[in-house]
């Protein structure tokens, strides 16, 4: 059994009073490519800033291995988050900085690295994610999936235990979206790093999720989990299966992949 990395008990979110999602358990393992879905406001964004340390729960635990996230002081709290990579929806870079600079600025914030170490960093980052000769570009000057693999490249600054990714192929086209989860494939396969995604893109969480749950908007909770083929084939929920087959309940009970 691969180890957890993170374990989340009797969660519940909520803004002021208003709860998004109640009692959510669920355990992500080490080297897994973990799929959070759901419809439209179900709370899956919620989650992944509770996961972050970004936004602290109404209920509820959110453990790394043996620490208790929100019974940490906000020092120690930030030393955990900083083993993380993030790669927001846009890309989040700096417009005014080149692809390079943008890599480097935590090496420079988080690392007691030279100049020169730093830049050598920056341009394998962006190797790695397939950006070799773009180093002084700048944002404006590539596409909207070479931004994004920028961010990931960025994301990879600090060589983190585990990524996160918020609707990775949001704004891409189809080839180019491809070519993303072809790129979180072999990160995965490469590093060994822990991956979470968010996302509703069902191309997307069936090429590359191995585990995943399914947070429901009308009953506020978490109604499956499991690896999303295991669902599309095996899950007689409902709501999962019109989910996952775009919107049109299945025939004779149930489809196959």
């Amino acid at each position: 059994m691969k180890p957890v990395q993170i374990e989340v008990k009797n969660l519940t979110m909520a803004y002021d009073d208003f709860i998004i999602q109640q009692n959510l358990n669920f355990k992500i393992h080490q080297g897994d490519i973990f799929i959070v879905m759901g419809g439209n406001g179900c709370g899956k964004s919620t989650l992944l800033r509770h996961l972050l340390g970004l936004k602290s729960p109404m209920a509820g635990e959110v453990w790394y291995q043996q620490t208790n996230l929100w019974q940490m002081n906000e020092r120690d709290r930030h030393k955990i988050m900083r083993r993380n990579g993030v790669m927001y929806q846009s890309g989040a870079l700096w417009s005014s900085l080149t692809l390079a600079e943008n890599i480097a600025l935590p090496l420079q914030e988080y690392t007691d690295l030279s100049h020169d170490e730093i830049k050598g960093l920056a341009y394998l980052k962006l190797a790695l994610v397939g950006l070799v000769g773009f180093e002084e570009y700048y944002p404006s000057e590539i596409s909207g999936g070479m931004q994004k693999r920028a961010g990931l490249a960025r994301a990879l600054a600090l060589d983190p235990d585990i990524l996160f990714f918020d609707e990775p192929s949001a704004g891409l086209d189809p080839v180019s979206a491809k070519l993303l989860d072809d790129l979180i494939l072999s990160i995965q396969a490469s590093l060994g790093t822990t991956i979470v995604v968010v996302t509703h893109d069902l191309p997307s969480l069936f090429a590359i999720g191995t585990d995943a749950i399914f947070l429901d908007s009308s009953s506020k909770t978490l109604i499956a989990q499991g690896a999303p083929n295991d669902l599309l084939k095996e899950c007689n929920n409902p709501i999962l299966q019109q989910f996952l087959n775009r919107g049109e309940s299945p025939k004779n009970g149930m489809m196959s992949a």
